[in-house]
């Protein structure tokens, strides 16, 4: 049976200079006016405390959930979020917005600088997710809402949520973090590097200049082909191609015997359709700066922590090799060890780190029971 969607929604857009002045990043440079995507599902209710802020992971977007016009592809967390869902349209007010330095409608690298008129490319500033929590917390404020019951995301999203506990640590109810980590670890920043590389070494980048011309697609391709490796376990890839060969034989060539090799050029094909090269820089660079030093006993995110009401439950997946249920077992001990009301599950899952974008009965419990319990709604 198809389950109850919040039907056809459509990306909005909002967009601000920060009073008094322009935004002012963590590199020091200043950037107004500042535009963020977004959608939203369900109603804010009477008293404004039924606002759920989810956060998107590293080239995802605004649209969470529901149908665009014209289109039959759902929101990236369909499964999750509408009317009954784990995250219920009917009782929660749903906020999602496209991050800065993306290209799925903030202001990024591939959106236009109004100063000169031209893309912006490598002039944008670099941003950090510091930053792009700070431009969210903008949004929040202008659709009205000054609390929230909670924040939550995968991934990167989790990181984004990490960081609204520590920049606003009295603004929430409940902090629900996936399969993500309070830093990034040596391999990830490896692979992130690589991937950089491979867009850079493409003749066609041009220093990020290229787009009245053509763009860097096959780097772009092969960065998102690193990218998906990560995201995918040996267990899965085992399930979906174990060592199938497209044509029942070896051709003896370097076309691409086997179905996995077929299946990551795919990936990097549809990639280059929806996403720009510049952007993925940005985004990759933002997660490896990412840092909470939460291993520092008087840091700055500690001390935010440890004045903090809220709630937290933290996920992870047991075949997540990217960010590893270590990674989230470390941010648990500290929120732990600061007196704070945190909970921690480990799902047996075979699909590595996407397995919080996939349908999982055990997740879905994890996620209504949460929302479900706290106060305010």
């Amino acid at each position: 049976m198809t389950q109850p969607s919040v039907g056809p929604v459509r990306t909005q857009s909002f967009t601000f200079a920060h009073p008094p002045s322009p935004m002012v990043l963590d590199s020091g440079v200043e950037l107004g006016p500042v535009s963020l995507a977004y959608e939203t599902y369900g109603e804010l209710n009477a008293d404004k405390s039924n606002a759920v802020l989810v956060c998107h992971a590293l080239t995802g977007d605004a649209h969470v959930a529901g149908y665009h016009e014209g289109e039959d592809k759902p929101g990236w967390w369909e499964h999750y979020v509408g009317p009954g869902k784990p995250i219920d349209t009917d009782r929660y007010f749903v906020i999602c917005s496209n991050v800065m330095g993306s290209c799925m409608g903030s202001c990024g690298p591939s959106s236009i600088n109004p100063a000169t008129g031209r893309y912006w490319g490598l002039d944008f500033p670099l941003v950090t997710i510091p930053d792009m929590v700070r431009a969210q917390r903008e949004l929040v404020r202008f659709l009205g809402v000054e609390h929230l019951l909670a924040v939550t995301g995968g991934s990167l999203g989790g990181m984004q949520t990490l960081q609204w506990a520590v920049a606003y640590p009295d603004m929430m109810d409940g902090i629900l973090a996936l399969a993500t980590t309070s830093r990034h670890s040596p391999q990830a920043i490896a692979f992130n590097e690589v991937a950089r590389q491979s867009i850079m070494s493409d003749p066609n980048w041009k220093n990020g200049d290229y787009y009245d011309g053509v763009r860097p697609d096959l780097g772009l391709a092969v960065a998102r082909m690193i990218g998906h490796i990560t995201y995918l376990s040996d267990e899965s890839m085992h399930v979906k191609f174990g060592r199938e060969l497209r044509g029942g034989s070896f051709a003896f060539n370097f076309e691409g015997d086997f179905q996995v090799e077929s299946y990551l050029h795919h990936q990097g094909k549809k990639f280059v359709e929806r996403f720009d090269a510049n952007a993925f820089l940005y985004v990759t660079k933002a997660a490896d700066y990412f840092d909470l030093d939460l291993a520092s006993q008087d840091s700055p995110a500690r001390r935010a922590l440890a004045g903090t009401s809220a709630r937290f439950q933290l996920v992870s997946f047991t075949s997540d090799w990217l960010y590893p249920t270590y990674q989230s077992r470390q941010v648990v001990d500290v929120l732990k060890s600061l007196g704070r009301d945190v909970s921690f599950c480990e799902i047996t899952a075979p699909w590595g780190h996407d397995a919080f974008l996939l349908p999982d009965e055990r997740l879905e419990t994890v996620i209504r029971g949460f929302l479900g319990g706290l106060h305010g709604c």
